[in-house]
């Protein structure tokens, strides 16, 4: 079986370095953490765990914090931050919170019990439990922002304009819309964004209706009702699976999108391509979201007195099948 110093023989630095460019920390160069990580490859090291953190009191784990694992946006956000912690030798602990905020300090306490090096989290609520604000554990929050927290997100401002301008393009004036849970800070920015471009485009946008929903396929009564007045012709949804639901309930209805009324979505989950029509949406980054996250919680790892700091991701357009263009 391969050790530490065989590694360090093969690359031709010292063990101390080897050690460094697994973990993350110290001062390596990303060419000799990429020559380290082949040579592990290639020699079939595995590192004794136990061992390691009786040595230097680290695990090499994460813990991964997530508010609902069957909403299809946050598996494959999961699995981007697995693979990005799995490149740096990492393991994870994944708790699903079930957008409890009482679970979540449990989860906190398990995680700590369980010796993770740092905690990457997806809140639930804009409410931080008092477990987190006493921060004993390097953390970053992942697709949420938190004000005073490391962290990284979309632009989901920038996600609301994009979608009031397309809205604007394929001329649509009477808007209806399916605004996230208003407790959630990403859920306010989106809204936020398309009213921006709302305010400065009266002539053009008209805000029918706006009702509060959650971030899932059932639709309450007051969201049903506004879907069944048919009363717009474009209904703007705070994501995807809100925009899935909506669908199933206006085919109910006997309303036929885009044909009776478009409607688009927000993070484009693979459900976006299998409904019928394919629905327009909003991509979010998951990919670069989880490899920005562990390298910032990696760094937080390192030197846990590093000031805080926000990495602000781009979203994109993606136009498919259920918006109709009232220009053509």
């Amino acid at each position: 079986m391969s050790t530490l110093k065989d590694v360090a023989n093969r690359v031709g630095v010292s063990v101390a370095t080897v050690s460094y460019a697994l973990t993350g920390r110290g001062s390596v160069s990303e060419e000799t953490r990429k020559k380290v990580l082949a040579a592990v490859k290639e020699l079939s090291y595995r590192p004794n765990r136990t061992a390691q953190a009786m040595r230097t009191g680290f695990t090499q784990s994460i813990g991964l914090l997530l508010p609902d694992l069957t909403n299809p946006f946050f598996p494959e956000l999961a699995q981007k931050i697995e693979n990005a912690a799995r490149q740096r030798d990492f393991s994870v602990l994944l708790v699903d919170c079930q957008s409890n905020t009482d679970t979540e300090a449990e989860a906190f306490d398990l995680l700590r019990q369980q010796g993770v090096d740092g905690i990457i989290w997806v809140p639930s609520t804009d409410l931080i439990p008092d477990a987190v604000q006493q921060r004993n554990c390097p953390l970053v929050i992942i697709d949420r922002p938190v004000p005073g927290f490391d962290a990284v997100h979309s632009d989901y401002r920038r996600g609301g304009q994009l979608l009031a301008e397309y809205a604007i393009k394929m001329g649509h004036k009477r808007i209806g819309l399916l605004s996230g849970p208003s407790h959630i800070e990403g859920a306010r920015r989106r809204r936020q964004g398309f009213l921006d471009i709302v305010e400065k485009n009266k002539d053009l946008l008209e805000i029918v209706w706006d009702t509060e929903v959650a971030f899932n396929t059932e639709l309450n009564d007051k969201a049903r009702e506004c879907l069944k007045q048919n009363s717009v012709s474009l209904i703007v949804a705070a994501d995807d699976l809100i925009a899935v639901g909506s669908m199933s309930a206006l085919s109910e209805m006997n309303i036929n999108v885009p044909g009776d009324v478009s409607i688009t979505g927000y993070d484009n989950i693979p459900w976006s391509t299998v409904v019928t029509p394919k629905l327009t949406t909003v991509n979010q980054p998951t990919a670069a979201m989880g490899e920005e996250a562990v390298d910032m919680l990696m760094q937080k790892i390192a030197d846990p007195d590093k000031p805080s700091r926000t990495i602000l991701l781009d979203v994109e357009l993606v136009e498919r099948q259920t918006v109709q263009d009232f220009t053509a």
